[in-house]
């Protein structure tokens, strides 16, 4: 049997209603984990989840992806004795040394009162076999390895601290409309959402046969992504072909891209309200763009009937990239398939726009009929993380029905 333990961050500042979020998070684990054999639970500041050996990579990749805990590792379950834990030590400590390390540093936390050593009493007692052998040398101030031995219920010893998400758990923070382009920003966007906690549905804009099928399916692909992160999503593909040739017969030039923003924000209120969501979400960052000034975003805010959130509006490239390359969406987001925006960008758009003029060409337009008519014709597609996980690494009779949910089309919904 394997153990893996889930630090939990924010959650722990909660007040009476801190079991809420504990049950949600516990249940957002069990979902990614339908498709193998784990016990998932939580108790005092940890989420515990046990395993054999055949669902070892799946509970990994669950908690890799998992929001609401900031770290992870696969502990040791130890007797509460010091003979034992100085035996785990002695194995954590080889191992290390091993991989290169060669200073150490022992980290306790003695929550179970009851055991005769107090944490520094652990600190004081555990390496003593490490110490005794020269495995490692001690170091306390930047050791290569820290060396942790927590008293619970059960004594628990490990030394691999996974990076987790933060955050809060998917699901306690409402539900937000993203607009999903086949850039860098708007995954980026999404995943902020939902690391507060936010359930993201997408939306998607497709203007076949100036965007390829190629481009479609690179955004689907981030969208499944997403629901490694967020649980589960649907991406809604609207076809926007019609609406961007009326823009383009009688538009401006220098004003086609924002009344192209000002009709998707239009069929964004539809669908929201369709799909019940709380507010819209786009991946606009303040100046990065001829549409992003804060006077242009003023027009395309303009048209939301919804709260418009932009959680990448004071965030640089460098900060946006990074984020990607860490959910792993950056690859996908560079695949050279361009979306409606960039091919019908003109060469000189209007950076200030007024409100009213803006609002007057709008209306000139009379798209309202082909805005809901796009809306009406979207395509829906599914993603869910139990899914994802079921196809990968599934081994319960129901793997293969999880997996072949993932991404098939879908109505009435």
């Amino acid at each position: 049997m394997r153990t893996y333990l889930g630090r939990l961050g924010e959650l722990v500042l909660k007040g009476s209603n801190i079991r809420d979020f504990e049950r949600l998070l516990m249940g957002n684990a069990r979902r990614y984990l339908q498709s193998v054999e784990a016990k998932v639970s939580l108790y005092a500041g940890r989420l515990y989840i046990e395993c054999e050996d055949e669902a070892a990579p799946a509970v990994e990749f669950a908690l890799d992806h998992l929001i609401g805990i900031t770290g992870w590792s696969e502990a040791a379950v130890v007797e509460k004795n010091i003979d034992a834990i100085r035996e785990e030590v002695l194995k954590e400590a080889i191992s290390a040394r091993d991989k290169g390390a060669k200073t150490f540093k022992i980290e306790a936390k003695r929550s179970d009162k009851s055991f005769y050593l107090d944490s520094y009493g652990i600190c004081r007692e555990a390496p003593a076999l490490v110490c005794q052998q020269n495995i490692l040398a001690v170091d306390v101030h930047h050791p290569d390895v820290s060396i942790c031995v927590e008293m619970r219920d059960r004594c628990f010893v490990y030394s691999n601290k996974n990076k987790g998400h933060r955050g809060l758990p998917v699901g306690c923070s409402g539900k937000g409309l993203l607009l999903l382009s086949g850039g860098l920003d708007s995954p980026v966007a999404g995943y902020r959402m939902m690391s507060r906690g936010m359930k993201i549905e997408c939306c998607y804009f497709h203007a076949y046969p100036y965007t390829s099928e190629e481009a479609q399916k690179k955004v689907e692909k981030l969208a499944e992504i997403l629901a490694s992160y967020g649980m589960t999503t649907h991406i809604n593909v609207i076809p926007f072909t019609d609406v961007q040739m009326r823009i383009k017969q009688r538009s401006p030039a220098n004003f086609t891209t924002l009344m192209l923003r000002m009709c998707m924000m239009q069929c964004a209120n539809l669908l929201a309200e369709r799909l019940g969501a709380d507010c819209i979400v786009t991946g606009e960052s303040l100046g990065q763009v001829a549409s992003q000034t804060v006077q242009n975003m003023a027009v395309t805010e303009s048209m939301a009937r919804y709260p418009l959130l932009r959680p990448l509006v004071g965030m640089d490239k460098e900060d946006i990239i990074a984020t990607a390359n860490f959910i792993g969406t950056y690859e996908t987001s560079i695949l050279p398939y361009e979306d409606c925006c960039v091919l019908f960008s003109p060469r000189h758009p209007v950076l200030h726009a007024d409100l009213e003029e803006a609002k007057q060409i709008y209306a000139s337009l009379e798209a309202e009929d082909l805005i809901r008519e796009a809306y009406e014709k979207r395509e829906i597609k599914r993603f869910d993380c139990a899914g994802i996980v079921a196809s990968q690494y599934g081994t319960r009779e129901n793997a293969s029905m999880l997996a072949a949910e993932n991404g098939k089309n879908l109505t009435g919904e």
